[in-house]
């Protein structure tokens, strides 16, 4: 691959601030999507997510993929226009401050940013428990938890550093096999069907009246968030205009789809009226104990391999996406600008994912030493990540509303791509944003303090960005007019 040479600037330079270090790489369709799909990490979302899923919505859990997939297509056809006009890897970033201003723009990015490395968090103490439960029986010693998740984050740091086609490569070759993985279960499931007398595989809609339609909801959502992925490598991708927007509609369609069908394939096993009682008494093994009834114990431990590096692979497709954002703060000026600064020879922003590994390390650390157990470590985590991009999602939306409209006299996009689409897109990203808050406090297990701290602190980021950036605004016009790297 042919790489533009990047002059990194030296500490005696001109006063005048640096021009932004450009990233390099030459990503096509397939790895875009690839990389999505690994942020939402299929082999675990279908072993892992979509038992909890059942848990809650029961028989309606495949219309409810299928219900999120037509939002987020919506979603997709402002968010991809606007792409065009607002051509920077910061992703909602970049979007935010466009149609919203920067103050909502660093308000949103730092917001999006906590949430990207939130929910990456979850994979450490996923990966320690899936780990230590196929090891130890084969007679490997018995070692702490954080050991495995230390190891983990090492990985996928050294892999982050680097430049991107590698890790799209690496990407690539794990999805593969995961999405083998999961058609063998499908396809099982279908095949072999359910007991009898346990409603077959038929699946209902979701009731608006369910109190746990909310979290069904932030569940299913949180396996589309690393959509943005196509947008924030937009200057690592070829041929751009093209192959984003191809790439974001595929991932979108293709991850709903795929989702679905999973969950649908749940039903067929279990049988549709039998499948949340399943669900409930056996949340965590419920795919595993499928797949050894399904196929056997070699291939069902063949996937246990697999479901390991499916979690590898999700969370460096999540630290490239955080560090994507740093990058783009620190290129702005508004974080350090250390974290802007693009790898001499790999032309990746080394500084920035290395930051994501050092905070995920000293967070492992520190919940260790406080006795946090692994199994709600990363469902808390997860959770406190998927809703802050959600409400990310949301002020998207608006940001693309409110850029067309300012715009409404000189565009020559249609109604449908400027107007229509963008609102419906909020009307209904704004319903799962109050569904996720009314009911966030089922999601961590508390009524009182904890919930109260989490929803304190999604809340404050956004708060704390925006009045930053009024004070850049007063004592430092220069940083605060490189919010989001746009000119107006």
């Amino acid at each position: 691959m042919t790489i533009e040479q990047i002059k990194v600037p030296q500490a005696a330079a001109a006063t005048a601030p640096a021009a932004p270090q450009r990233l390099r790489g030459d990503m096509g369709v397939g790895e875009l999507v690839m990389s999505v799909l690994a942020f939402s990490a299929p082999l675990t979302t279908v072993a892992g997510f979509i038992p909890v899923l059942l848990l809650f919505s029961g028989s309606s859990a495949p219309a409810i993929y299928l219900a999120v997939t037509a939002l987020l297509l919506v979603f997709s056809v402002g968010f991809v226009a606007m792409g065009r006009t607002v051509p920077n890897p910061g992703g909602f970033y970049a979007f935010i401050t466009a149609g919203l201003g920067r103050s909502a723009g660093l308000g949103s990015a730092l917001l999006a940013t906590a949430g990207y490395m939130a929910i990456g968090f979850f994979a450490p103490s996923m990966f320690a428990i899936t780990a230590k439960g196929f090891l130890e029986p084969l007679g490997f010693p018995e070692i702490p938890w954080y050991v495995y998740g230390l190891g983990i984050i090492a990985v996928t740091t050294a892999l982050a550093y680097r430049r991107i086609d590698l890790s799209a490569k690496v990407l690539t070759l794990v999805m593969g096999l995961e999405v083998i993985a999961v058609v063998v279960f499908d396809v099982a499931s279908f095949v072999n069907g359910g007991p009898a007398d346990s409603g077959g595989a038929g699946f209902t809609l979701p009731a608006i009246s369910d109190n746990a339609l909310g979290l069904a909801v932030l569940f299913v959502l949180g396996n589309f968030l690393g959509f943005e992925a196509t947008v924030i490598y937009r200057e690592e991708a070829k041929d751009a205009e093209k192959t984003i927007p191809r790439a974001m509609f595929i991932a979108v369609a293709g991850i709903g789809v795929f989702y679905a069908l999973a969950a649908w394939a749940y039903l067929a096993f279990l049988g549709a009226d039998k499948a949340q009682a399943a669900a409930e008494a056996d949340t965590a093994g419920l795919f595993n104990s499928a797949m050894l009834t399904l196929t056997g114990r070699v291939v069902s431990d063949i996937i246990t391999v697999l479901l390991i590096t499916s979690i590898l692979a999700s969370m460096l497709s999540i630290q490239n996406a955080s560090a994507r954002y740093l990058f783009s703060l620190g290129t702005d000026g508004v974080l350090p600008e250390k974290l802007g600064r693009v790898h001499p020879s790999h032309r990746s922003p080394f500084m920035a994912a290395s930051f994501v590994g050092a905070v995920w390390t000293v967070l492992l650390v520190a919940f260790a030493v406080i006795g946090t157990s692994p199994d709600s470590l990363y469902a808390k985590a997860a959770g406190a990540g998927n809703l802050a991009i959600i409400l990310v999602m949301f002020l998207a939306s608006l940001a693309v509303v409110a850029y067309f409209y300012k715009r409404r006299a000189v565009t020559t996009l249609s109604k449908w791509k400027t107007v229509v689409a963008p609102v419906v897109a909020s009307v209904g990203l704004g319903i799962v944003a109050y569904l996720a808050v009314a009911n966030y406090s089922d999601l961590l297990g508390d009524t009182g303090t904890v919930t109260t701290v989490f929803l304190a602190i999604t809340f404050g980021i956004p708060i704390v960005g925006f009045l930053y950036a009024r004070v850049l605004r007063g004592q430092n016009p220069d940083v605060y007019q490189r919010i989001g790297r746009q000119e107006f």
